[in-house]
């Protein structure tokens, strides 16, 4: 990276209340969205639910961009990044869907929401934006929260079991990862439904081919709660909830985007209440409150503070 490439990049405004209230809907549906995936598993295996949503979200993609008169095959020197995110964002569904093969969906949870703390972490190296000792204690509260309201840790686990956390550990961290990269290459400056279309198109075949790979199959016509499920996934997961993610992440500070997404498992314990009748326990209203003084810390006015002297790199044209 040559120095005549080198630019200042800002760290991201402070979530404002609209961002806030934007990203507990989101946290709110992708909870919600758990409970789609495990509902429809009967009917239709886990990569090619994501591989259908993907194929669905994209045609979503393509009827926005089209009616916001967004030029998605403009030259806007994105390609090499959009490509990049695109691979992490597929080998990021197989990584965790493969995962929980092996481990359970309780240890996956809590392994998956590594993730802010690699935002954080590359937020500091690539974006100039530096959290104080008090915002990752803040990070650190709701990361035991979350464990506290998920039930981990567990006695008793095996190198089968270990070899599953690693996986979806892995798919936490390339969450992150293409966090990143929408916030620190060209992406940054295209319109989001552009980013997002890179990592949903590219995403379809990774998916496929691993649902081969993995020997997946539909043996039956689904039901009609299956194709509705699917359709919550197709239209308001990745069509819609993707997209405004995407440009929340192009806007606001990404650390603090990220925190607010360890209320996505909350959701889901709750959503698992009173769709799947599973059992909530006091413990989980002491998680409740870890998460969110958690969230307090790391979203207080003034904590976080950018770097001005770190490099990134200048938009291609």
């Amino acid at each position: 990276m040559s120095p005549q490439n080198l630019k200042i990049a800002p760290a991201g405004r402070p979530l404002n209340a609209t961002a806030v209230a934007l990203m507990v809907m989101l946290c709110l549906s992708w909870g919600f969205n758990q409970i789609s995936v495990k509902l429809a598993l009967p009917d239709i295996p886990p990569l090619l639910q994501a591989a259908i949503r993907s194929t669905g979200g994209l045609m979503i993609i393509l009827v926005v961009a089209w009616f916001r008169g967004v030029r998605l095959f403009q030259r806007d020197g994105t390609l090499k990044a959009g490509l990049l995110a695109g691979i992490f964002f597929g080998v990021e569904f197989i990584l965790i869907y493969r995962g929980l093969v092996y481990t359970t969906a309780s240890r996956a949870v809590v392994f998956l929401y590594i993730a802010p703390f690699v935002v954080a972490l590359g937020s500091k190296r690539y974006l100039g934006e530096t959290l104080s000792r008090l915002q990752w204690g803040g990070l650190a509260l709701s990361f035991v929260g979350v464990a506290l309201a998920i039930g981990v840790p567990q006695p008793s686990v095996d190198a089968r079991v270990i070899l599953g956390d690693l996986l979806v550990m892995g798919g936490g961290i390339l969450w992150a990862v293409t966090t990143l990269v929408v916030k620190a290459t060209p992406l940054l400056h295209a319109p989001a439904e552009k980013t997002l279309a890179y990592q949903v198109a590219i995403s379809v075949p990774i998916l496929a081919l691993g649902a081969w790979v993995s020997g997946e199959s539909i043996t039956h016509m689904p039901g009609a709660l299956a194709w509705s499920l699917m359709a919550y996934q197709t239209i308001w997961i990745v069509g819609i909830t993707f997209l405004i993610w995407v440009a929340l992440v192009k806007t606001y500070s990404a650390s603090k985007l990220s925190s607010f997404t360890f209320m996505t498992p909350l959701f889901g314990v709750i959503g698992g209440y009173f769709v799947m009748h599973d059992t909530l326990t006091l413990a989980f209203a002491g998680a409740a409150l870890l998460v969110m003084a958690g969230l307090y810390l790391v979203n207080r006015p003034g904590e976080a503070a950018v770097d001005p002297l770190l490099p990134v790199t200048e938009t291609d044209t």
